[in-house]
């Protein structure tokens, strides 16, 4: 079986199709910044609102670069077409760019904020 190479996986990645999660809510503030409204369901979340008084709502505050990608994501562009705009909005500090937007979708996925579409 023939190993690939990293830069094949970040390419296979980077081909991938973000699509938001429906049930989470947003808004931007004044400044542009996105906070997302996690609404915590389920028996255990329920349980511990009750007993433990924890919120029926987290709430996630994204950085400027996450701010303006969220509302960019539209299930339609893979990973790799953010590269442009984020590079035209944030210049030099958008590097190393494409690790970097790897990552926040990585992050972003293993909170179950987006999931990916079927190419």
């Amino acid at each position: 079986m023939k190993k690939k190479n990293k830069n094949q996986l970040s390419m296979n990645y980077l081909e991938k199709i973000p699509v938001r999660n429906e049930k989470i809510t947003w808004d931007a503030d004044e400044k542009g910044l996105v906070t997302l409204h996690i609404h915590n369901t389920g028996f255990f979340n329920r349980a511990c609102q009750l007993l433990l008084r924890k919120p029926k709502y987290s709430h996630v505050h994204l950085d400027e670069n996450g701010s303006f990608i969220w509302p960019m994501i539209d299930g339609v562009k893979t990973i790799s077409e953010y590269g442009e705009p984020v590079k035209e909005r944030f210049g030099e500090a958008a590097e190393p760019l494409y690790p970097r937007l790897a990552k926040f979708f990585q992050i972003l996925e293993s909170y179950s904020f987006i999931s990916f579409k079927e190419n």
